[in-house]
């Protein structure tokens, strides 16, 4: 690839807006899109961008031939090193337009698992990207794969040492596939573990969920005091992170941060990512954070729900919408979100930034999380001291009186705390 003396990638970014789609969506905004994924590599160089029309998708090039050409001389004037497609392409169509166009090409998947070989910092989370990026690998007939020698960073779509193009030896890649699938075995097994060990801790598990760049991170930091990173990009949260917060006037509870969705989320991250996203699997509460200011919000809320559902998150789970970032609202469209969320139970209206309806937020967390208890009586003998511990750990004793036959009881808990004392 011809990179600049800066080290900067200069690239072009093509969202082609198939007329006969039937799931067509605004190309303006999958283009803005598709440039806000590219600008999440700090080295890329975004020179120019365009939505494509194209009434059929040819086989061969994607594109006509006269719209190749077209698009040719554009990248030519503009020094283009590589061309981001918005959307998927063949391993023939890639190698047919590389060599038309003379420079490197990436479609959508690539550039979303170059993103997230960017991000990944947990063993887990590179193991899983280097998997999901070896999977979309085999199915390209002549890419370079020098990220599997490579000590950290991208992938090698990108760019790197050892640029040059070879053949994917396929059984080289399904000998490494197993070879990593076994260290995530190993991986996952000591995540199951943790998992184990908090699930003993009967603290309720609020999971935040939401499409990529909503403001999750920043509620997170905000509600917790932690201090994951935070950046106006897509993806800039990737592992996820557990924090335990005390509510107000209610239990402790442990909060998790999730890494954001995104429409047309490569299958193969969506598979690799399943042992990741367990977290949301496993939540007592499920916090579908929104970015209300955003033009296509209820477009990505669609997409959030679809992937939720491919993960197998049922209907039932207890969740409600938070929609963030209300002091980017003014006037009409504020008055509408207010009256919106003031007259529906499943939705909090917020702000991460100035805290505006924080407080409400966490009453909402609070009484879900507290509307299932139950106040029942116990009866406890002498010799069951450890048990009588247990419960005043957990601070839902409301009252205590000594009888003849032991500790008389009165306790307000949930049916995850009674579960577990049942089984001391």
């Amino acid at each position: 690839m011809n990179e600049h003396d800066k080290g900067v990638t200069r690239a072009f970014v093509l969202h082609p807006d198939i007329l006969n789609d039937r799931q067509r969506r605004d190309p303006s905004a999958g283009l803005d899109e598709a440039v806000a994924l590219a600008e999440a590599l700090p080295e890329l160089e975004v020179c120019g961008a365009q939505v494509v029309r194209v009434r059929k998708p040819e086989p061969g090039q994607l594109f006509g031939s006269g719209k190749v050409q077209e698009l040719g001389e554009i990248l030519h004037d503009q020094e283009v090193d590589l061309v981001l497609i918005d959307g998927p392409v063949s391993p023939v169509q890639q190698r047919n337009l590389e060599k038309a166009w003379k420079v490197k090409l990436l479609d959508r998947t690539g550039l979303i698992l170059e993103i997230f070989s960017d991000r990944a910092r947990t063993r887990e989370g590179v193991l899983q990207v280097e998997m999901a990026a070896l999977s979309y690998q085999r199915t390209r007939l002549v890419r370079a794969w020098t990220h599997l020698e490579r000590q950290r960073g991208g992938l090698g779509f990108v760019g790197g040492p050892g640029e040059t193009q070879i053949e994917a030896d396929r059984r080289a890649i399904d000998e490494q596939l197993v070879r990593l699938k076994r260290q995530l075995e190993k991986v996952v097994k000591t995540r199951e573990l943790h998992r184990s060990a908090r699930a003993k801790i009967p603290y309720p598990i609020v999971a935040l969920v939401g499409y990529t760049n909503a403001g999750k991170s920043t509620l997170f930091n905000r509600l917790t005091g932690a201090d994951v990173m935070v950046k106006d990009m897509l993806f800039a949260t990737l592992d996820p992170t557990m924090r335990g917060v005390k509510l107000p006037e209610g239990p402790e509870i442990i909060m998790s941060d999730t890494v954001g969705f995104i429409s047309d989320l490569p299958t193969q991250l969506v598979a690799s990512f399943r042992a990741t996203l367990e977290e949301v699997l496993a939540a007592d509460l499920i916090l579908h954070v929104r970015d209300i200011s955003h033009e296509n919000s209820a477009e990505q809320a669609q997409d959030v729900n679809e992937i939720l559902t491919s993960l197998g998150v049922e209907d039932d789970r207890p969740m409600f919408e938070v929609w963030n970032k209300i002091d980017l609202l003014e006037g009409d469209q504020r008055n509408q979100i207010d009256l919106l969320s003031q007259s529906s139970e499943d939705i909090q209206a917020v702000s991460s930034i100035t805290g505006e309806g924080l407080d409400a937020l966490l009453e909402e967390i609070t009484q879900r999380l507290d509307g299932k208890k139950s106040v029942v009586e116990l009866v406890l003998p002498y010799s069951e001291g450890r048990k009588r511990a247990w419960l005043f750990e957990q601070e839902i004793v409301e009252n205590e009186e000594h009888v003849d036959e032991g500790a008389k009881l009165t306790v307000r808990w949930t049916p995850k705390q009674e579960k577990r004392f049942r089984d001391l």
